[in-house]
């Protein structure tokens, strides 16, 4: 069985949350649309296979490593590594032939965001993906920590917050207009972020071997978008395989 990162502060998602829904197949989990507050799919799995033999062959350099079929396969694993690597190629082939361009990475670190602003925007900041058109965002750890969510009624957009608003502004001009601030914001991706709403409030974890898709911001969308951020990586760490699309 592959490597499991147990969090024991961080609940794997709650069965009765009313905005994710448990799908028994690939299937099930392209074709179901997003309606009535729902805005996350996930493919609940327990995956066979030593995906951490593959890391440890991999032997990936800080940051991102993306890899490719012709990479894993040529890795010389066992059986149960080889089962591992199987795994992760068929669900590269279900995106493909789904429609979608999916990518496969061994992730030891993120680059951070390093300005002066009173919002970060990287990955580690709880944020939505965003889109012109519809589209969704599909994601899976076989490897490591996993991503974690936040519940829309937990969260509070970084630019509402009253400091947080005041400092922005500040840093814009305040004598700038109105709609210009507003455009600015969203320019600078500071309206995609988001803070939990409230200090008892705790982020859930998307579990390792998990298939998810989750709903993105794009005008039309029906729903409300999907909350989430990497996990924080520290030295050390067990890197992450990560699928997305």
């Amino acid at each position: 069985m592959s490597d499991r990162f147990p969090s024991p502060a961080l609940p794997l998602f709650p069965p009765d949350d009313a905005r994710i829904r448990v799908v028994g197949s690939f299937e099930g989990l392209v074709s179901t649309r997003f309606a009535d507050g729902v805005n996350a799919l996930c493919w609940r799995r327990e995956l066979a296979g030593d995906f951490g033999e593959v890391v440890r062959l991999l032997n990936c350099g800080d940051g991102i490593t993306p890899l490719d079929e012709e990479t894993l396969v040529a890795l010389p694993v066992g059986a149960a590594g080889r089962m591992a690597i199987d795994t992760m190629l068929a669900d590269l082939e279900r995106l493909e032939d789904a429609g979608l361009e999916p990518s496969l990475d061994c992730i030891r670190g993120y680059r951070r965001d390093v300005s002066t602003s009173p919002v970060s925007t990287d990955v580690f900041s709880f944020h939505v993906d965003s889109a012109t058109a519809e589209a969704d965002t599909y994601l899976c750890t076989y490897h490591g920590p996993s991503s974690e969510g936040l519940r829309n009624e937990d969260a509070r957009r970084r630019v509402d917050v009253p400091e947080t608003r005041a400092a922005l502004r500040e840093l814009y001009g305040d004598a700038k207009l109105d709609a210009d601030f507003v455009a600015y914001l969203t320019t600078h991706h500071y309206d995609l972020h988001y803070v939990p709403a409230r200090p008892e409030v705790k982020p859930y974890v998307f579990g390792v071997g998990n298939l998810w898709r989750i709903a993105t911001q794009y005008p039309g969308s029906p729903v409300p978008p999907c909350i989430h951020r990497a996990p924080e990586t520290r030295p050390g760490d067990e890197a992450r395989l990560l699928l997305i699309s």
